[in-house]
């Protein structure tokens, strides 16, 4: 705090303001030092409010040693000089008994006498007040299920008894009915009373969160893992990070390591690793132990002990370390309840906690799902495979192997080459003498070699150079001229594709990959002593150039060389018999007609070419071949044939090592045409196995990518829980949290976030994280379009939560960068909901802020008009005039507002043959008439307007339309 209020006002005006505070150390902190300045006034009204501001900040922050301390000051003051507490001050004072007895209670130095004689207290106080004694008899049940200890007759003296205005909230007494029969065994009759938290009818500050840690377990065990999965992840963001809520926490956490999902219950518990030091209960502390240790021992139980986890602050921790460290506190803990109370129920609950068996081997819980082998840091180079090539046991044998696989392009090649890396890498290797695998070096320039190409797959360009001319040189020394040859061709292509810094990014690509197909051409004629797979490959080399040259153009003279090209090669290779080429040759020449826009032509060399692959082979060619064909299917709008052929892609690509075919590419692309068919839970799934493939392969970028495609559709989807869960576990990897990730593509990550948040309806935190992107967008001066959609959806926000002031400053800003970036209907429709949302919270009062809203509209579509702007949705203009009608018949204008909705009817025309266009005017009718008929009371020309409407919509079909202008005329005939 700044500074202590000097004034009973400041101070007022400064336990408002921490009241909007979330729970945690800043607004404990700053609740005691309101206390602090409270006291140096002679009024005593203020203290009191500032004790309560302080008792509510320990209360739901998890200090129950410091809230009874607070609550006895307020009694004390109570008791000197009652008549300072109005009514409402004294049902607070009154309600709050029940919040010291459970801080009491989660003391374990705290005697058992202890707490009865507060009970007692309690239930005097209560008596002397004329107050009923539900919500004693509700703390001595709590006090009960707590010791373990005659339960059934503190539970029926409880819940037998009347509700009051002091007993706890429907929702919290639902919980604690429902945990009395959940501890009874009885499973469905828990459920059924917790059904009307788990649907969110009955809520409060800690509800629905707290029930659904407690009914996860129930749901599976009684087959209903689909709502258990739901609520999980509606449930654990409620309560993550939250130290009040930690034991909720250790329930989730539980629940992940008895459903297969260990890998992301330690993606939780590194997200919460605040509480091992943040919670100060040790009631709740024994809570969240208990469920890190449930999961960390299933995790070592699965041979995994040795991964990292995050625990205490201080020292780096692997699983078991940490389980043994937690069982130690949590038995401890457990102990010193059992001892305060003379029973063993905490160290029994615990221990039929850690003994439970799971109860499902695998549920998928969010979009990302992992295995603990995923968290598991393995080499780079060593990406899972689906098929494994039989590498032979000799080192001779298995050098042969790998030249003989490369030459012919086999896919064995690739584990065969991984494997002599790893050989040649030993300290103790020693090159075999033999004259059939050649010396040294030529083994060291085909592994360069091998490394070179994987780089260029990765778009790596300047590695791929520099490690075929080291290959090249190595090649030099071992004698192996066409072997250097080669390798200095394949050093030219990905020369060409290196970035320029010209500003004509395309023109620059093509000349550079002209260049690179003359310097081909030239080494071609000159390289000696190149065999017939060497030449070959230098002749798909001259061809690639030129197909990627016209990728890059799209120019017309750049097609006819390709096609010479590829003639080339297809001659050459069919004149040597190599299998390999001839099919790269058909491919590229399919690709070619594709890329000139010839797509049936294009089909017929690709059908021609399957036929070829099932007769002669390659066999590992079919995969990518129907995977071209699938492409192109697409793009002839045969969406259904396009499926087929990548769904068999997909499956034939199995049968072959993981990096033989983009596997990634094909589920992404079959992930459009799962849209293209109405199918986006399809296309959902090849999402996210396109990302979790890119990630195997070590494409961070485009993995994130496809994660934030997949977490855009789960949005429009309406599966918000799903979407808020993939992008918090995608923003907590470590390379997003260090900075290292591409900050437009975590920036875009967490504008998804925000809308979900915002369709989530946790507006706080949406706005919070709306506002700080629109903060940092600012900035990017490069791109002023997106700051201009990002302060704009700010603004509305802002104006959804009544901060008028705030959502103009940032309408401002959004203004300001589309006055650099026009983004014409974006900016509208932000500003016409600006005014809305003002008119209609304020009334009369915001119409003057409201109309300047629309006036920024106004200017957006004159300048929308004078620039030939075509909206995709609503007119600009018709759009603008149905919400001059809308604000003024808030504000009570209702002249104003028919004149605006006649207006926005002219400017809309007619209705036609288009359901949004014929929805768009029946709305105008049905409003002008409802400001007609109801506020100008004249039903007579609304009921005229409103039938000569439904005439018109029915002529033309639209009778879904005509529902709301029906029902309207009903009314007014009935108010008539």
């Amino acid at each position: 705090m700044p500074t202590a209020p000097q004034t009973t006002d400041e101070l007022y005006r400064a336990l408002q303001e921490n009241d909007r505070r979330p729970y945690g150390r800043t607004r404990t902190v700053t609740a005691e030092e309101l206390v602090e300045a409270a006291e140096q006034f002679a009024e005593p009204v203020p203290l009191i409010h500032a004790l309560l501001e302080l008792q509510e900040a320990y209360n739901y922050g998890s200090e129950p040693r410091k809230s009874p301390v607070v609550f006895a000051r307020l009694l004390t003051l109570f008791d000197e000089q009652p008549d300072l507490f109005d009514e409402r001050l004294r049902h607070t004072l009154f309600w709050r008994f029940k919040w010291a007895a459970h801080a009491l209670l989660a003391l374990p130095e705290m005697p058992l006498a202890g707490l009865r004689q507060w009970l007692t207290e309690m239930r005097d106080r209560y008596e002397k007040a004329g107050l009923g004694l539900q919500p004693y008899y509700g703390q001595a049940y709590q006090l009960a299920a707590h010791t373990g200890e005659d339960t059934d007759l503190a539970y029926e003296l409880w819940a037998g008894r009347a509700r009051t205005e002091f007993s706890d909230c429907e929702a919290c007494e639902i919980c604690g009915r429902a945990l009395y029969h959940l501890a009874a065994g009885d499973d469905e009759r828990a459920l059924s009373i917790w059904e009307p938290v788990l649907t969110g009818k009955e809520s409060c500050q800690e509800e629905p969160a707290r029930s659904i840690s407690h009914a996860l377990l129930p749901l599976l065990r009684t087959d209903r893992a689909d709502r258990a999965r739901e609520l999980h992840l509606t449930g654990y963001r409620a309560c993550r990070r939250n130290p009040s809520m930690s034991a909720e926490v250790g329930g989730h956490l539980e629940f992940c390591a008895l459903t297969g999902n260990e890998a992301r219950g330690l993606e939780l518990l590194a997200e919460n690793r605040n509480l091992f030091d943040d919670v100060d209960s040790p009631l709740d502390l024994l809570g969240f132990l208990t469920g890190v240790e449930v999961l960390l021992q299933r995790v070592e139980l699965l041979g995994h002990g040795e991964l990292p986890a995050a625990g205490y602050a201080g020292r780096t921790w692997t699983v078991a370390g940490l389980r043994a460290e937690v069982a130690g506190r949590a038995d401890d803990l457990a102990a010193r309840f059992d001892a305060r109370n003379g029973t063993t129920a905490h160290t029994d609950r615990r221990r039929a906690r850690l003994d439970r068996a799971p109860l499902l081997d695998a549920l998928e819980l969010t979009l990302r799902t992992r295995g603990l082998d995923d968290v598991a840091p393995a080499p780079a180079a060593a990406p899972a495979a689906r098929a494994t090539a039989a590498v032979p046991e000799t080192l001779p044998e298995l050098i042969v192997r790998a030249r003989e696989s490369d030459e012919q392009g086999h896919p064995d090649a690739v584990a065969c080459w991984a494997r002599l890396r790893t050989l040649a890498a030993a300290p103790d290797y020693s090159h075999p003498d033999d004259p059939a695998v050649g010396p040294l070096a030529q083994l060291r320039a085909d592994l360069l070699a091998d490394e070179a190409g994987q780089a260029g797959e990765k778009d790596e360009f300047d590695a791929a150079v520099a490690l075929y001319e080291a290959a090249a040189s190595l090649y030099d020394e071992a004698g192996a001229p066409g072997h250097a040859g080669l390798a200095r061709a394949c050093a030219l292509l990905p020369a060409g594709q290196i970035p320029t810094e010209r500003a004509d990014g395309a023109e620059a690509r093509a000349a550079a990959l002209t260049a690179a197909h003359a310097a081909l051409v030239r080494l071609h004629e000159e390289a000696p002593g190149l065999a017939p797979y060497q030449e070959a490959r230098i002749l798909r080399l001259r061809a690639t150039a030129l197909g990627l040259r016209l990728q890059t153009s799209r120019r017309e003279e750049h097609i006819a060389p390709v096609f010479a090209e590829v003639d080339l090669l297809l001659a050459f290779a069919t004149r040597h018999d190599i299998a390999g080429q001839v099919s790269g040759a058909l491919m590229l020449r399919a690709s070619t007609y594709a890329l000139s826009g010839d797509l049936p032509a294009a089909v017929a060399e690709l059908d021609a070419l399957l036929d070829r692959l099932k007769a002669h082979g390659p066999a590992w060619h079919l995969p990518r071949t129907l995977g071209l064909r699938g492409r192109v299917q697409l793009g002839l709008k045969d969406a259904r044939a396009a499926h087929a052929d990548l769904t068999e892609s997909l499956r034939l690509a199995a049968d072959w090592p993981a990096d033989t075919i983009d596997t990634a590419r094909l589920h992404g692309e079959l992930a459009e045409v799962c849209m293209r068919l109405g199918s986006p839970d399809e296309a959902l799934r090849h999402l996210t196995r396109s990302a979790e493939l890119e990630l195997r392969h070590g494409s961070r970028t485009d993995a994130f990518c496809a994660y934030g495609n997949a977490a855009r559709l789960s949005l429009d989807l309406g599966r918000v829980e799903d979407c808020i869960a993939l992008l918090d576990s995608l923003l907590a990897e470590p390379d997003v949290t260090a900075g290292a990730l591409d900050d437009r593509l975590v920036a875009q990550l967490r504008l998804t976030r925000a809308r979900a948040l915002h369709a989530g309806e946790d507006l706080k935190v949406a706005t919070a994280e709306f506002a700080a992107l629109a903060a940092e967008s600012a900035g990017w001066d490069d791109d002023p379009g997106s700051h201009a959609m990002i302060a704009a959806e700010t603004a509305v926000l802002l104006a959804e939560t009544g901060e008028f002031g705030r959502a103009r400053e940032a309408a401002n800003q959004a203004l300001a960068a589309h006055a650099r970036a026009p983004r014409y209907e974006q900016l509208s429709n932000c500003l016409r909901e600006l005014a809305r949302l003002q008119a209609e919270q304020q009334g009369s009062e915001g119409l003057a802020d409201a109309l300047a809203f629309l006036a920024d509209a106004g200017r957006i579509a004159d300048e929308a008009r004078a620039a030939e702007y075509k909206a995709r949705g609503r007119a600009l203009d018709s759009a603008l005039a149905y919400e001059h009608g809308r604000v003024n018949a808030y504000a009570g204008e209702y002249e104003t507002s028919l004149a605006a909705l006649d207006r926005a009817l002219t400017l809309l025309g007619e209705p036609g043959p288009d359901e949004d266009q014929a929805g768009e005017w029946a709305e105008c009718v049905r409003l002008a008439a409802a400001v007609e008929g109801i506020y100008l009371k004249r039903p007579a020309p609304a009921l005229t307007r409103l039938g000569g409407a439904v005439s018109r919509l029915t002529a033309l079909g639209h009778t879904e339309e005509t529902k709301p202008l029906t029902s309207l005329a009903a009314r007014l005939r009935d108010e008539d």
